[in-house]
């Protein structure tokens, strides 16, 4: 089934898990950049993915993408991380950052500018993608729908223990999530703002 067919207040918890996690993983292929998207809790779940995607030599830089200032923080999302992950080892030459965007459509499209001047983007093979499991769907598809066709994508989920595939319907927090997360994604599709998906249901 199309997600453009799908009926956001009719789906049912093995609906959501499927259309948000079903065939999400990494296919352990390397990039030409490890790229994430910043959130609230982006240095407590995304960064430590990405710093050992970095140490295995799976891409040579990476792009921490989010401008948002959360409470509490001095910076925006991808300077918070850039500090983070220089002071878990990762040379600032191979950090690069993107802090003017606000939402997920934004962190695409601002990023193209950066991954534009540092590697060409008609140079570019292949990004690794790194955000919590639950929104990855949605990454994947505006990254999918707004970046070049010839960009290959390896999603490499971060473990993000509140949210999980086998546990985000325990807690009122993980459903709130979801629902909202499953709603997102087909009206964005439905209005023709991302490119539809086949999803097993």
């Amino acid at each position: 089934m199309y997600i453009s067919e799908l009926d956001d207040v009719k789906l049912s918890d093995d609906q959501m898990t499927r259309l948000l996690f079903s065939n999400i993983e990494d296919d352990q292929k390397n990039g030409d950049c490890i790229f994430v998207a910043g959130s609230s809790k982006a240095i407590q779940y995304r960064l430590p993915k990405a710093v050992e995607l970095y140490n295995q030599g799976r891409a040579s830089k990476i792009l921490f993408s989010g401008g948002v200032k959360w409470e509490g923080n001095a910076f925006s999302e991808a300077v918070e991380l850039k500090n983070a992950a220089i002071a878990l080892g990762v040379p600032e030459k191979d950090i690069l950052i993107e802090d003017q965007s606000v939402h997920t459509l934004e962190n695409v499209l601002a990023s193209m500018l950066v991954l534009d001047r540092e590697f060409k983007l008609y140079k570019m093979e292949r990004i690794l993608v790194v955000t919590s499991a639950y929104h990855m769907r949605r990454l994947h598809l505006t990254l999918k729908t707004y970046m070049p066709s010839w960009i290959n994508f390896t999603l490499c989920p971060a473990d993000d223990n509140r949210i999980r595939e086998d546990n985000w319907f325990q807690n009122n927090l993980g459903r709130q999530i979801v629902q909202m997360e499953s709603s997102k994604l087909i009206k964005y599709v439905k209005h023709g703002a991302l490119c539809d998906m086949e999803i097993e249901m």
